[in-house]
């Protein structure tokens, strides 16, 4: 096994604890959805490292910003997600409040602005951090994680048109 194997495998390995340790560590357990937006992070910053070809000072180096950046991110997701849900209650309601309504767009919007400065802040810092061959292999990662992304989704969206046979009864 070379270098190479090895510390893929143990960047996988530490990030596989440190996702148990976190789970452990939660006193109630964490809403599907945001389970699975802490999962893309992680699997994101795992086959970063793998497609850029991170030395291990550089991924000690961009591991602990970006899962920083990346958890300020999901709070704001998370809000935002519970203004877009009041928002959605609000519009439901037989009296429209145009001022309620204004205030939750504009807590919206601002939200989305965050999230896309969170975005910008990451690719800054790696600007920063990477060499210019590893920043040409970045612009065409981000290309086809988030292609990869769009695919799996339109499969799991897709409805089957051959369901799974029964089990096989004795």
């Amino acid at each position: 096994m070379n270098k190479k194997q090895r510390f893929s495998r143990g960047l996988g390995l530490l990030l596989f604890f440190f996702s148990a340790v976190s789970f452990a560590q939660q006193e109630k357990p964490l809403p599907n959805r945001q389970r699975v937006r802490e999962n893309l992070a992680t699997l994101r910053l795992l086959r970063l490292t793998q497609a850029l070809d991170l030395s291990e000072d550089q991924a000690a180096k961009i591991f602990p910003t970006v899962n920083k950046i990346e958890k300020e991110k999901l709070q704001l997701q998370r809000s935002m997600s519970a203004d877009i849900r009041d928002l959605r209650q609000i519009l439901l309601a037989p009296s429209l409040q145009e001022a309620e309504i204004e205030a939750k767009v504009t807590k919206i919007r601002e939200g989305q602005k965050l999230v896309r400065e969170k975005d910008a802040e990451i690719e800054f810092f790696l600007e920063k951090s990477l060499t210019t061959v590893q920043k040409a292999k970045y612009v065409l990662f981000q290309i086809e994680f988030f292609r990869l992304m769009e695919q799996t989704l339109d499969r799991l969206r897709m409805p089957r048109t051959n369901p799974a046979p029964p089990p096989f009864k004795k």
